[in-house]
């Protein structure tokens, strides 16, 4: 039988199971054996993992072609008009070429939050903002580039959703079986 794990992958945290240098992993919050994550968050991002034990699944989950929704929310600093929105929803042109169109919404600040350690910097003369991007393709740290090609540096950085899985109910480092 097929073994399907939602994680939330607290801040600081390397997305695999081992590391030569100390640093916090997944067998950190995670006592299941022989189950892969299907894609990757960076290590400065929180947020949905999906193991499994199923090669095929990890592929089809993982793999862009499959064109599997994944939602984010960003905090960025400044105030997103307009024009950003729309660049981020029509594709942004990145070094590695242009992303496929996403959609791309200002958000409130979501109220399911967890506080965040470090917390994010506050600085009183410049605002920030929460954006959800839906995405059908994932490159290396995309998220961050796209919001950062349209003046809007990311601060934080979640993955609410993959495909119909999403994080409810589950605070950092806490997980279940889908």
């Amino acid at each position: 039988m097929t073994r399907l794990i939602l994680l939330n992958k607290p801040y600081d945290m390397l997305c695999q199971f081992t590391d030569g240098e100390g640093r916090a992993t997944l067998a950190d919050v995670l006592p299941v054996k022989s189950v892969y994550a299907a894609g990757r968050l960076d290590r400065d991002s929180e947020g949905l993992v999906i193991l499994t034990d199923d090669g095929r699944l990890q592929a089809r989950i993982a793999d862009p072609k499959h064109k599997l929704e994944k939602t984010y929310l960003a905090q960025v600093e400044g105030a997103p008009g307009p024009d950003a929105l729309a660049a981020l929803s029509e594709g942004v042109m990145l070094k590695d070429g242009m992303t496929r169109p996403a959609r791309a919404r200002l958000v409130d600040t979501p109220v399911w939050l967890w506080p965040r350690t470090p917390p994010i910097r506050a600085r009183k003369s410049v605002p920030d903002a929460w954006i959800e991007l839906t995405l059908r393709e994932g490159r290396n740290r995309q998220v961050r580039r796209m919001c950062a090609a349209v003046g809007l540096p990311c601060l934080r950085l979640i993955r609410w959703r993959v495909g119909d899985w999403t994080l409810e109910g589950l605070p950092p480092g806490a997980w279940r079986d889908a």
